[in-house]
């Protein structure tokens, strides 16, 4: 019995992960002696919108599949879609059935953020972009967050257990706790305090809002620090925020005043796009939160396409093995396997598992040039 409520990942490899239909579905087949080779399709909508969403999870995929007798395709982590699959598998139905829940969970989730961390990405391009949303999500899957979250191009993250798993360190210097455990009036005692006790690649970014106006609180800090402070935070709440630029902008202008227009200017607190576009110019880096870890999940499925050669589909889906393009011009494409292809078009999908095999390399940063490589040329994020 596990003291927090968390499917392990013994559970997962197992297949015990699942929805219990596919339990079901398993011994009706094997009783009546069923078992034909199938394709299956992961897909969330049919056709393209011209609305671009970002594929992550797609590893975690592989691990779940490794070990069955199947072929599986997909397109690459870092690449965006738009309409048609994103991954299909060909095997006996049997080999895979059970899977379906654990491989759409890993999918979904993970793209779902990817996407939204994407839309940040790109509302700032040239600025410090942190994820700091861990925290409201179950710890279980902070790393699935953090590691979606680099892969749309985020410099950085604040868990320390994800960094852990994914080989990064995590990013972050003081909350409102630290600074409220010294007390009121008491702020320079608490930046100098921190100042002294961590390590020397450690930022020295004062958090500069705790009790005071903002600006109060950055002059005070400059005064205390000095030439060792390399920025301030401002985490103000949005019910007291007011016009959080004009609030930006009279903080530089003190900042400069005084000489230390070297001292960058952070901001957090339940920040999203719009926000980031409106602050870019002022304002030189961002911790993201809820927008990024509250994602909503792509809303892929998995449906059989062809049973035993026959293309085949459920009502509202489209039956036969497709294939999915990029288009010179940054489209998307989805068209019939075995019929031609869009001119000068490039097939997204690439070998997954042969044979229960991995035979895709997996690279987070590559994933990450992809990602920035495809919002350029299909346009993600672009507002006019």
């Amino acid at each position: 019995m596990s003291e927090f409520d968390i499917v392990g990942s013994e559970a997962i490899l197992e297949g015990r992960a699942t929805d219990a239909y596919f339990e079901r579905t398993e011994t009706t087949l094997r009783n009546a002696g069923r078992n034909p080779r199938v394709v299956a399709e992961v897909t969330a909508d049919q056709f393209p919108s011209g609305d671009f969403e970002l594929l992550a999870g797609v590893e975690d995929a592989a691990h779940l599949l490794a070990g069955r007798a199947v072929d599986a395709d997909a397109v690459p982590e870092g690449r965006l879609f738009d309409g048609g699959p994103v991954m299909r598998i060909e095997g006996r139905y049997l080999e895979f059935a059970r899977l379906e829940t654990s491989l759409l969970g890993f999918l979904s989730h993970a793209s779902g953020i990817a996407t939204a961390a994407l839309e940040t990405r790109t509302a700032a391009p040239d600025s410090t972009v942190l994820s700091f949303g861990a925290r409201h999500v179950h710890p279980s899957i902070a790393a699935v967050v953090e590691r979606s979250a680099l892969l749309a191009g985020l410099d950085g993250f604040s868990h320390v257990a994800a960094g852990d798993i994914l080989g990064r360190e995590a990013s972050g210097t003081m909350p409102h706790a630290l600074v409220i455990c010294f007390g009121r009036g008491r702020q320079e005692e608490a930046w100098r305090a921190f100042d002294e006790a961590v390590p020397e690649g450690v930022p020295r970014i004062a958090l500069c809002d705790t009790y005071s106006d903002e600006k109060d609180e950055v002059v005070r800090a400059v005064e205390a620090l000095g030439d060792r402070l390399d920025g301030v935070r401002l985490d103000t709440t949005s019910s007291r925020r007011g016009d959080f630029r004009h609030i930006v902008r009279e903080v530089r202008w003190e900042l400069d005043a005084r000489g230390y227009d070297g001292v960058d200017i952070f901001v957090s607190g339940g920040l999203g796009p719009d926000d980031l576009r409106r602050l870019r110019d002022v304002v030189d880096g961002f911790g993201v939160g809820g927008y990024i870890s509250n994602a909503d999940p792509i809303d892929f499925a998995l449906d059989i396409v062809e049973v035993e050669g026959e293309p085949t589909a459920k009502r509202g889906k489209l039956s036969g093995v497709k294939e999915v393009y990029r288009t010179p011009g940054g489209g998307h494409h989805v068209g019939l396997r075995d019929r031609p292809a869009p001119a000068d078009a490039d097939p997204l999908f690439e070998p997954l598992v042969r044979d229960g095999e991995i035979v895709a390399e997996f690279d987070l940063d590559a994933a990450t040039e992809r990602a920035a490589e495809d919002a350029a040329l299909t346009g993600f994020g672009r507002v006019d």
